[in-house]
């Protein structure tokens, strides 16, 4: 099992754009360093928390910095976007990080995002992004001439074009025939669940749904891989947990209890912006109300990983017991209210608790 870094990223509204920016550079550089193998970096554009409107923008900064860590777009939300801009600039990334790009791409979650770009329904964001995505591959493997007429993109490129001159050559991935491409599961399983396992993609589950969602999400996986009669590793699965390892449990007990603290605000976050309509009456409840009202307490019960090294280790065996062996853990950024907290977590994790998982998950058939 190979360890990765997944971050929305989530910050504090108040802190400032550059520092939080510098932050979440900060982290993955340590990650590579750490051994981490892969990140993947969300995109919002209209939460002051979730601040990286652009993820492929943002890891371009670190290409030169980084040499192995694999990069992923955790996602590129597909209704947001013309399908010819992604198809390029995820083809000129690729190429820059010498193939080391991973494309996650979805309908996207942030409602105000979808009121923003007109798509507020996600039944028509879903039929969106899979239209998008076949344009996506349709652009990597043909140049000009073209004509796609899909019932929401629509594109043609039939008389402009000089191919010796190069005039009508969509730029080209490095990888061949193109980067993996994931997609992020939330719930249950269902027909994201049958889609990823019909054209092989990478399944991201999500680090703030319980474990059973996890565990259905593969079950829908396995039956969908059976069905097609192809085998159903969990070789490319990647689980994304909330973990924190800190010296000592009673440390890690105080901080899971601070009501503002760095964990309560995620969660907080995470739900409020699903019932934004509720919230409009609770504008200046204090963070222990609001707490209350969106149930942080479940969240956090079922959600995170935390305490020393022993119970870290302990509670993720628990977790790779009851999934069987799976491909990345991906431990989720936070916001560094305690940069060394947060620092010495990834280098516990990496170093004293992945080993010991590791050998355990060993021991274990798929």
């Amino acid at each position: 099992m190979d360890l990765g870094l997944f971050t929305m990223p989530l910050h504090r509204p108040e802190k400032p754009w550059a520092q939080a920016l510098a932050e979440d550079r900060e982290a993955i550089l340590l990650a590579e360093s750490l051994g981490y193998t892969e990140v993947w970096v969300g995109e919002h554009f209209s939460a002051k928390a979730e601040q990286i409107p652009s993820p492929m923008m943002f890891l371009s900064s670190l290409l030169d910095a980084t040499r192995s860590i694999r990069l992923g777009t955790g996602v590129v939300n597909l209704p947001h976007h013309h399908p010819v801009v992604v198809a390029a600039e995820a083809a000129l990334f690729d190429q820059l990080s010498g193939g080391r790009l991973m494309l996650g791409i979805g309908p996207g979650g942030l409602m105000s995002d979808a009121e923003l770009f007109g798509h507020e329904d996600m039944g028509e964001r879903y039929a969106i992004t899979m239209e998008s995505l076949d344009i996506i591959l349709r652009l990597w493997r043909q140049d000009a001439p073209i004509d796609i007429q899909g019932q929401h993109w629509q594109m043609k490129m039939e008389r402009e074009i000089w191919p010796h001159g190069g005039v009508g050559q969509f730029p080209k991935p490095l990888q061949e025939p193109h980067p993996p491409i994931a997609m992020g599961m939330v719930g249950p399983g269902g027909p994201t669940a049958a889609l990823i396992a019909e054209r092989d993609f990478i399944p991201l589950s999500a680090n703030f749904v319980p474990v059973e969602n996890v565990e259905s999400q593969i079950r829908a996986y396995r039956q969908a891989r059976d069905r097609l009669d192809r085998p159903a590793s969990l070789d490319s699965w990647r689980v994304c947990r909330n973990i924190l390892v800190t010296p000592s449990d009673a440390q890690a007990e105080e901080l899971l209890g601070d009501a503002d603290g760095t964990l309560a605000f995620y969660f907080r976050y995470l739900r409020g912006v699903r019932r934004i309509a509720e919230l409009h009456e609770h504008e200046h409840a204090s963070a222990q109300s609001l707490n209350t009202f969106l149930e942080v307490a479940q969240a956090l019960g079922e959600c995170v990983i935390a305490g020393a090294v022993n119970t870290v280790t302990d509670r993720l065996i628990a977790l790779v017991d009851r999934l069987g062996p799976f491909g990345t853990l991906l431990c989720v950024g936070h916001d560094w209210d305690d940069a060394h907290l947060w620092r010495a977590s990834m280098r516990m994790l990496a170093t004293d608790v992945m080993p010991v998982l590791n050998q355990h998950a060993g021991t274990l058939g798929d």
